[in-house]
């Protein structure tokens, strides 16, 4: 079966899981564990930033960043398609006391869609305390905001005298498609979430990267939400791995992207979404329900997500080859066809 429902399901190395089981440990919570630290540290410098710290999910990092950055009673600056509006149960409301202000007009956020979602002061609506950027954008099929455009977001975010998050989920990818540096991309946010499960191969875990006046917050709200952890190096030592041998092939990700979308691209029909990076969104004809492709498909070996009624979502991985890629887009491209 070829999985590339998502870059999260790869499977630890053999070389990963060694460098789990000789995880030096401790606790965590009481003296701190000595992998985790190094994690937080190698992310920090990564990021340009003075701190760090480990998360067993992005979402309750995004939350825990929410929870640090926003003001209860206020709304947060969103896209309307972004991962903490439809992935993360309605979090920022249930647990920061926050609403979306959602931002509409295109499939990522950009400068005047921003703009014309700023409401005037007024005394019936309360004013927004924090900006959510996300890059690469999932849910436009991982489109990059590159850092002009991500810097003047932020400005304007800042004008209306809100806080900047970014959740950087696949920075990885946005840095290694455009030639960024991370640090420079973080260095837009007051703080930054990245994710080790998605596209360096690990089988759990984020962070959250900041400044050291905001990081006892996030600390905070990491232990109010349960995410203290204990021998936590063990997890860590598979994030530390895929942090410094996966994050240099992810441009293997985006080329297998590109092949993929041009194999599919060959059905008359089909209309798929040019990759920045390594996910490639399909939309389909009115005949030819998401839900009905994506079932076919897995019958003839390869599993693809449905994104909603008429789109499928299909991500390139370390743990699919360039011709288990070519098979999968032939499968869609002759049921397409």
């Amino acid at each position: 079966m070829i999985d590339i429902r998502s870059d999260t399901v790869t499977k630890p190395s053999a070389a990963m899981r060694q460098a789990m089981a000789k995880a030096e440990v401790g606790d965590d919570v009481l003296d701190g564990d000595p992998t985790v630290r190094r994690l937080e540290e190698r992310t920090a410098e990564l990021l340009g930033t003075e701190r760090a710290l480990f998360f067993p999910t992005g979402t309750m990092a995004n939350q825990a960043a929410i929870a640090a950055l926003a003001r209860p009673g206020t709304e947060i600056f969103v896209h309307d398609d972004a991962h903490i509006v439809n992935w993360e149960m309605a979090g920022a409301a249930a647990l920061s006391g926050v609403q979306p202000r959602l931002v509409r007009g295109a499939p990522r956020m950009t400068e005047p869609t921003l703009r014309l979602a700023i409401r005037h002061p007024s005394t019936d609506a309360p004013r927004a305390s924090l900006l959510c950027l996300e890059n690469t954008h999932a849910g436009s099929g991982g489109m990059v905001t590159s850092l002009d455009e991500l810097s003047i977001l932020a400005t304007i975010g800042r004008s209306a005298d809100t806080r900047v998050f970014l959740d950087g989920a696949r920075l990885w990818n946005a840095s290694v498609a455009t030639g960024t540096p991370l640090s420079r991309f973080a260095a837009v946010a007051d703080l930054t979430m990245v994710s080790y499960s998605k596209g360096l191969g690990a089988p759990v875990g984020a962070a959250i990267a900041g400044p050291a006046t905001l990081m006892d917050a996030v600390w905070e709200a990491r232990k109010r939400f349960g995410g203290g952890m204990r021998q936590s190096g063990i997890i860590a030592a598979g994030a530390l791995y895929g942090m410094e041998h996966n994050l240099v092939r992810l441009e293997e990700d985006h080329a297998h992207a590109r092949f993929f979308a041009e194999i599919v691209s060959a059905a008359p029909e089909a209309n798929v979404v040019t990759p920045d990076t390594n996910i490639v969104m399909i939309d389909l004809p009115e005949r030819m329900p998401a839900e009905s492709l994506a079932a076919q498909a897995e019958q003839r070996g390869v599993k693809v997500s449905v994104w909603h009624a008429s789109r499928v979502r299909a991500v390139m991985h370390l743990d699919v080859s360039r011709a288990q890629v070519e098979h999968a887009a032939t499968v869609l491209r002759d049921l397409m066809s």
